[in-house]
């Protein structure tokens, strides 16, 4: 038997942490370490709020569309954005996604609803998905390298980033959540003053 490289192994590796980092349980509402402030730890319909990278500027990494087309998160200043990165074989990550779809159709001309799937097959995986459930306000871009996920110092899924209209990160929350409740709305609306 051929041993495997090392990019092989490194990939196996982090497939194998986001695969379980995907399905953990949610804690319990806790305190903050660092802040010793309440955060959210959540549960499914609330995940962990952070606002440690508050202010932080969006990653400039492309991404595609099923076609090939590459875009940047820059390419979307002008509004708010909500970003959420996926994968099709993450139980929270699939329950979310009708709730997020709800929130881009809610929300439509005041905030952009990016989900962007992690999947390493990409579009062969992540379009029979997307046709399956008739998403009416999502469009199903594609991050195969997982850039994104790197880029914003996470390990797990899901994970949904909210940048104002100059590009600058609101909050992130890991975890799943119902994007169409009214937690959601709340926690949306104060971050972006409407």
């Amino acid at each position: 038997m051929r041993p495997l490289s090392g990019p092989v192994i490194a990939c196996l590796l982090g497939s194998a942490l986001l695969f379980a980092a995907c399905d953990r349980e949610s804690r319990d509402a806790s305190q903050d370490a660092v802040s010793g402030q309440p955060s959210l730890e959540g549960t499914e319909t609330m995940g962990r709020v952070v606002i440690d990278y508050r202010g932080t500027a969006a990653p400039d990494l492309a991404f595609t569309s099923e076609a090939g087309q590459e875009i940047r998160l820059s390419d979307f200043e002008g509004r708010p954005l909500l970003v959420n990165l996926w994968a099709t074989w993450c139980a929270p990550c699939i329950r979310e996604m009708p709730t997020l779809d709800a929130l881009a159709e809610r929300r439509e001309g005041s905030l952009k609803v990016l989900t962007v799937s992690q999947d390493f097959q990409g579009s062969a995986v992540v379009a029979p998905f997307f046709a399956e459930n008739s998403f009416r306000h999502l469009e199903p871009w594609l991050d195969e390298d997982n850039a994104m996920l790197s880029a914003l110092e996470s390990d797990s899924l899901p994970i949904t980033i909210l940048y104002d209209e100059d590009g600058a990160e609101l909050f992130r929350v890991y975890g799943g959540m119902d994007w169409s409740g009214e937690r959601a709305e709340t926690l949306i609306s104060g971050a972006i003053g409407d």
